[in-house]
């Protein structure tokens, strides 16, 4: 007769530890914190730093107030590219990046039209812009539409922000080429500039209006 086998002891059935889901409050912190997101966040704090120069304004504190907005102009591709490159593109990011480009802008056409150095009814007209496209990508998110950015808006930003960098310096500032010096009037380059913006802008704004009211939906627009 056979000797029973006694059963040896269970062996541990190894589990692999899912990750733990985050919660939406340690989401959100997550993304806050990655490296785009806080230069989006730093490039909001620049605003009062210019503003307040511009408020005690001359002419080394345009030339300032310039420098600071150029630097904020130009962390605006840096964290978008920056997003991109890293895989690192949020829902918090698309939020915080548009709103952080409405508030430097509008923020400095404001301060310059207080400075006299813009005409109220050309920022108007921007800020009217603003707020009908920002309307329009509202309304088309809702219902589950996507309207792509033109290149007519492209053009409108370029020669908004570099338009208000110019009239951010203002006055009179000597350059030199290597064939000779030249006084630039910052002043005149940078009305020139803010006037030239409209015809992109306006024309983009046109575009965002037609590409909304003829996005296949399903259904027919009345």
């Amino acid at each position: 007769m056979a000797a029973p086998q006694v059963a040896g002891p269970a062996q541990p059935v190894l589990v692999s530890a899912l990750p733990r889901k985050l919660n939406r409050r340690e989401r959100l912190r997550e993304e806050l914190l990655n490296a785009p997101n806080m230069m989006t966040l730093g490039r909001m704090l620049l605003v009062p730093v210019f503003l307040y120069l511009l408020y005690y304004e001359n002419r080394r504190n345009s030339f300032l107030a310039a420098a600071i907005y150029s630097v904020a102009a130009l962390t605006d591709w840096v964290d978008g590219w920056l997003a991109r490159v890293s895989d690192k593109v949020t829902t918090l990011g698309k939020f915080l990046d548009p709103l952080a480009d409405k508030i430097i802008v509008l923020s400095a056409l404001v301060m310059l039209v207080r400075l006299g150095r813009a005409p109220v009814w050309v920022v108007v007209i921007i800020i009217a812009r603003e707020f009908l496209i920002s309307g329009l990508r509202t309304i088309a998110v809702s219902e589950g539409l996507v309207i792509a950015a033109s290149q007519g808006g492209k053009w409108k930003t370029s020669l908004q922000l570099t338009g208000i960098i110019c009239l951010m310096l203002h006055y009179h500032f000597a350059i030199d080429f290597l064939v000779g010096t030249v006084m630039a009037d910052f002043q005149a380059v940078g009305s020139v500039l803010l006037y030239l913006s409209l015809v992109p802008g306006i024309a983009s704004a046109v575009e965002y209006i037609r590409a909304f009211y003829t996005l296949d939906t399903g259904e027919q627009r009345g």
